[in-house]
């Protein structure tokens, strides 16, 4: 089973992000995402699903028309892991 991070590591993750926003509350970072149309914020949705689906951690998301907005968070250990920070990473290089 993953870890939860906590403290300095939950920071130290954080700190390799572009743009995602920590809830303690809820134990999960999230970011939304804005893109020129619908098209372009399917096409992007596309590239996720499929690094996420390849990492085996599946996001929490939702789409309208031209924006994206994820959630991840590892139910199984109860908040923020490694696992959640990786997914965040690779998707800011689908964003890059």
């Amino acid at each position: 089973m993953v870890e939860k991070l906590v403290g300095k590591a939950r920071e130290d993750g954080l700190k390799t992000l572009n743009g995602w926003v920590y809830d303690d509350a809820a134990g999960a970072i999230s970011h939304a995402f804005k893109f020129k149309d619908f098209s372009e914020a399917f096409a992007f949705m596309t590239r996720a699903a499929l690094a996420a689906e390849k990492a085996g951690h599946h996001p929490d998301w939702s789409n309208s028309y031209n924006s994206v907005t994820i959630t991840l968070s590892t139910h199984d250990a109860g908040g923020l892991t490694e696992k959640d920070i990786a997914l965040a990473q690779t998707i800011d290089k689908i964003m890059a």
